[in-house]
């Protein structure tokens, strides 16, 4: 099995982004093939290069991450929308409203992963796990969507889903207070968890 690992750079002002500390960290996946790629946070490139790669190297699954900061656990997006809606503007200065990720398209699309599954291996690796019903409106959202619409219109072996993680402890300590995080090193081993579960499924 052929499995593409992708994140994004930082964002909104942060040094760092605890999705790309974990693509740098993670050397292999037993049982896959795994291929690492680091997105741009910026709407248009992001989509732009993950379509470009998923045609080109053909994986069997795909597993993107992201940081939503707010949320204690790893989460493990069930529905891509297809909106873009940003409170923020993206890396490129780039801030939409109330656009569609691809015109004309469905307005949702769920995740072919086994969510649950993989929820399941990360709680097991003694990580915290969640299936979300929520990927956001920024950049993850459009990229998970990007994702699900090609599988479905041009690459129908590709399975394909989004990894929310927590901030780190030291970018919490820069946010509001009770703003929820966890060591890199336990996302670092959930995220492990989540791809040997895929590679056995």
């Amino acid at each position: 099995m052929k499995i593409l690992l992708t994140a994004f750079e930082p964002f909104g002002g942060e040094p760092v982004n605890p999705a790309e500390e974990i693509l740098r960290r993670i050397e292999a996946t037993a049982g896959a093939e795994l291929q690492k790629l680091l997105l741009p946070t910026a709407f248009r490139e992001a989509g732009a290069l993950l379509a470009e790669t998923l045609r080109r190297e053909r994986p069997d699954a795909l597993l993107s991450l992201g940081q939503a900061a707010g949320r204690a656990a790893l989460s493990l997006e069930r529905i891509g929308v297809n909106l873009m809606d940003a409170s923020i503007p993206d890396n490129r200065g780039f801030q939409p409203m109330d656009e569609p990720v691809v015109p004309g398209a469905p307005a949702a699309y769920f995740s072919t992963l086994p969510v649950k599954k993989l929820a399941a291996a990360i709680r097991e690796a003694g990580v915290e796990a969640a299936v979300s019903n929520s990927a956001g409106t920024f950049v993850c959202n459009s990229v998970l969507y990007t994702a699900l619409h090609l599988a479905a219109a041009e690459l129908p072996a590709l399975r394909a889903g989004f990894l929310h993680v927590p901030a780190l402890p030291e970018q919490a300590a820069r946010m509001k207070p009770g703003t929820p995080s966890l060591p890199l090193a336990d996302m670092l081993r959930g995220v492990e968890a989540a791809l040997a579960a895929l590679a056995a499924d």
